[in-house]
């Protein structure tokens, strides 16, 4: 018998979510009955708000929902996006420049593919979002990674990026604030590395999902708002899912130039046509209603992030830069690793992560799943009660 032909090579060589998969262990030895605190799921804790559950209940009422609707979006919803992007990014761009999509992801997987061709680089700046560099691979473009360390609060500079340039050099991922750093560039360093983009041609894909929840009187100014001219080479990818708390509704979008859009637009006719109606009227009721929940959310989020950042900073051997936005802290470790903690002696973020989830009860995600090791990811999207606890309990492992 004539052995079955192999699986695409492609697929196989893709990593699963380290953030997911930390998070479903996490998860299953909750289920078994251990009393594990995680911080591994950028997810925030808040239900959605009752006004946009409310939207998608009258929605569900409606028979025009159930039907096929157009496969970039529904009209109504993408002019309310137009009018969010002018707003935030400072960009003004007609409804035929954006596609609604299945959560940013898919944002992110399309907009590669409508820039990238085989063999074409892309610089990532380190630490990353997971989902970037197997994005990248998808689109048979090849990550250069560019890491900036906690003594840049892991922001590289334009001689970094330019360092790394080469003749195959056809995209920059740029995404402030940061996950997993929460790093947030200021507008003089936003506006260096636009111009150096524009000067060499270089597309921008530029990951916004988190751009409202900053702190600290800081503005996360869009790269196309501190460069106006860059906007013809820049794809822009957002979502409602962190500063609504709609994370499961899977609902984000991408807005750039009328050419990346018109065959990122052919893509998604052929990969998953319209976004789940439902889901696009409750996104249309989140960025049209009252915005006073998602700034109480903002609002408790700072206040964890003050409280996370202070109490990791008691940790002799941690490093805690500051993070201005999103909902992550980016601790260096290096100075926890090569000692014994309860007989064990991590030498990597890796190993580290594991003493700390089993001698303490506690999920992070290690470095690893970002770039180098050396560091650990927490998210403070959960509850204030867990989210002292799990600190404490680090704490006491490391004393």
């Amino acid at each position: 018998m004539t052995e079955r032909a192999p699986l695409s090579r492609k697929l196989s060589a893709i990593a699963e979510s380290a953030t997911l998969k930390v998070d479903a262990k996490a998860k299953a030895l909750q289920a078994a009955g251990r009393p594990v605190i995680s911080y591994a799921a950028g997810e925030p804790d808040f239900a959605t708000p009752q006004f946009i559950v409310d939207a998608a209940a009258v929605a569900l009422r409606d028979p025009a929902n159930y039907r096929y609707t157009p496969a970039v979006g529904l009209p109504v919803l993408r002019e309310a996006i137009v009018a969010k992007t002018l707003r935030d990014s400072g960009l003004e761009v007609d409804a035929s420049q954006v596609i609604v999509t299945n959560g940013g992801k898919q944002a992110v997987y399309q907009a590669f593919q409508a820039v990238l061709n085989p063999g074409d680089e892309v610089l990532l700046p380190a630490p990353f979002w997971t989902t970037y560099p197997e994005a990248i691979a998808l689109a048979d473009g090849v990550p250069v990674e560019v890491f900036a360390g906690a003594d840049q609060n892991y922001k590289v500079t334009v001689d970094q990026l330019e360092a790394a340039r080469t003749d195959r050099t056809t995209a920059l991922v740029f995404v402030s604030p940061s996950n997993p750093t929460g790093s947030v560039y200021t507008a003089d360093e936003t506006r260096a590395i636009g111009e150096w983009a524009l000067g060499h041609g270089i597309w921008v894909i530029s990951d916004e999902i988190y751009q409202n929840l900053v702190y600290e009187g800081v503005s996360a100014i869009s790269i196309v708002e501190a460069v106006p001219e860059l906007a013809d080479q820049t794809i822009l990818v957002n979502g409602v899912a962190k500063t609504y708390a709609m994370t499961g509704w899977r609902l984000g979008w991408m807005v750039g130039p009328k050419d990346a859009i018109k065959v990122a637009a052919n893509l998604q006719s052929h990969l998953s046509s319209n976004v789940n109606n439902i889901a696009q009227r409750a996104a249309l009721a989140a960025l049209t209603g009252p915005q006073a929940e998602a700034e109480q959310f903002r609002q408790a989020f700072d206040r964890r992030r003050r409280l996370i950042v202070g109490e990791l900073a008691k940790i002799q051997g941690v490093t805690v830069p500051n993070p201005l936005g999103a909902f992550y802290v980016y601790p260096d470790v290096q100075g926890l690793l090569g000692r014994e903690w309860r007989g064990k002696t991590p030498t990597t973020s890796l190993e580290l992560a594991d003493l700390i989830l089993e001698e303490a009860e506690v999920a992070v995600v290690p470095g690893e799943a970002f770039g180098p090791s050396g560091y650990l990811r927490l998210s403070y999207a959960l509850g204030d009660d867990a989210l002292l606890e799990g600190v404490r309990r680090m704490q006491e492992l490391f004393a």
